[in-house]
């Protein structure tokens, strides 16, 4: 199946890396003109060097999605400068605290997870919903296996991701009158620099090989590249039928 995004105007968050950066270059493959949003500047470059030496078309911005006012930025460039919002990936996302015990687990490590994973979520859709109602067209959420169908290593993470899920729930009915269709994603364990970010720390935490646990865990995770697959079949006209959570490895 020739899987196409042609005229489509994708915006993704967190797209400088894992995920997210995935995803914009397989969107860009299919012919979607794609509006990246990070913080992380450096590795936001590689990825659109990747998509524009492929002829595809992206455009960046800085974007902290903490701070509303940048996400609104990013979605006004994007009905600015490609004439509206087909699809929104929220891929933007943090793990810190692994493997701490709720009794010692600091409320400042809390707050920032779920203003990054959690809350960028609700401001991403907040902002990007009044332009999608123009015309209709798909989000994807991403959150997790964790706080979804179990724990996880971080009290924070699962909180946040269980948060995103119960967003889209609540949020998909809403606009569904508008055209937009909805999914959470619920990603397994992948080779991401979120992934290995929290084997290295639990490994350190645990008096390990941070390296040693990293090239180990690299045999079993999955590639984010599988996902953006996903990804691109839930976005284009032949995921039309598709409803709710998908899982996939």
């Amino acid at each position: 199946m020739d899987i196409r995004l042609n005229d489509k105007v994708a915006v993704i968050t967190g797209a400088s890396t894992g995920i997210g950066a995935a995803t914009a270059i397989e969107y860009a493959k299919a012919g979607a003109k794609v509006v990246c949003g990070d913080i992380n500047e450096k590795d936001a470059q590689k990825t659109l060097n990747t998509i524009v030496e492929a002829g595809g078309i992206a455009k960046f911005q800085r974007t902290d999605v903490t701070v509303e006012t940048e996400v609104a930025d990013l979605m006004e460039i994007a009905d600015t400068e490609y004439g509206g919002i087909d699809i929104l990936v929220t891929s933007a996302g943090v793990l810190r605290g692994p493997s701490v015990r709720i009794d010692d687990f600091e409320a400042a490590t809390f707050d920032s997870v779920i203003d990054v994973n959690l809350k960028g979520t609700f401001f991403a859709l907040k902002h990007a919903v009044p332009i999608m109602k123009r015309g209709g067209g798909v989000i994807l959420c991403i959150a997790s296996g964790a706080g979804v169908r179990g724990g996880s290593s971080s009290v924070a993470y699962a909180s946040s991701k269980g948060g995103v899920n119960g967003l889209v729930m609540t949020v998909e009915n809403q606009v569904a009158s508008m055209n937009i269709r909805m999914h959470t994603i619920c990603p397994g364990g992948l080779a991401t620099p979120l992934k290995l970010g929290q084997i290295a720390e639990s490994a350190k935490r645990d008096g390990q090989d941070p390296d040693a646990a990293v090239a180990n865990a690299r045999n079993s995770l999955g590639d984010p590249a599988g996902v953006a697959r996903v990804l691109t079949f839930l976005a284009s006209d032949a995921g039309a039928y598709t409803r709710g959570q998908i899982f996939t490895r």
